[in-house]
């Protein structure tokens, strides 16, 4: 038999947790994007298994080949994505409160880096779409990405107007989206 003192230890640090977690909401809404983020990486290695490990080339058209291979792989594998599937509202605001408080200590050097790169306009992001050839990939400014959570090596963050990009890097997808993550004074038009 379990000592009584065991399970009241036992309890109490599973409650400390659950007090813990709904104290920090913030916390919690990073965890639930980064767990999202976690099963399209799932998703993205399931695609590559399906395909031949490309060799070191320099051919533009054998790594493009193999670029469309593996956003075909995924688009069927994430055939119903939609905007704001891993970009949840909650999430979604949870970021644009993350580059809030950025802005609001680094707006001068954030602003800068905007307007040195090539800022880039699309018409319309869409989800399960290549990031347009041809079409500058701007950077995301340092000072930015130091605020937001961390991502896996197969994703990373761009700038598309005043949208924040989740795109995968191999497949050059376009995976999900933060419309309106900048507010309209951070853009050069």
């Amino acid at each position: 038999m379990i000592p009584r003192a065991f399970v009241w230890l036992a309890l109490s640090v599973v409650a400390a947790g659950r007090a813990e977690e709904a104290a920090d909401p913030h916390a919690q809404i990073q965890s639930d994007f980064e767990k999202r983020v976690g099963d399209y990486v799932k998703i993205h290695k399931t695609a590559q298994e399906g395909l031949d490990k490309l060799k070191p080339t320099k051919s533009a058209g054998t790594i493009g080949n193999q670029e469309d291979a593996l956003a075909h792989q995924i688009r069927e594998l994430r055939r119903n994505a939609r905007q704001g599937d891993i970009f949840t509202t909650p999430i979604a605001v949870e970021f644009r409160r993350l580059i809030g408080i950025t802005l609001q200590a680094e707006s001068t050097r954030i602003e800068k880096s905007l307007r040195r790169a090539e800022p880039v306009r699309l018409a319309a992001l869409r989800v399960n779409r290549k990031y347009p050839e041809g079409v500058p990939l701007q950077s995301t400014p340092p000072t930015l990405l130091l605020n937001l959570p961390k991502l896996p090596a197969e994703v990373d963050y761009r700038v598309v107007g005043r949208a924040l990009v989740l795109r995968d890097v191999e497949a050059n997808l376009i995976i999900d989206f933060v419309p309106d993550a900048l507010p309209a004074r951070t853009h050069a038009p």
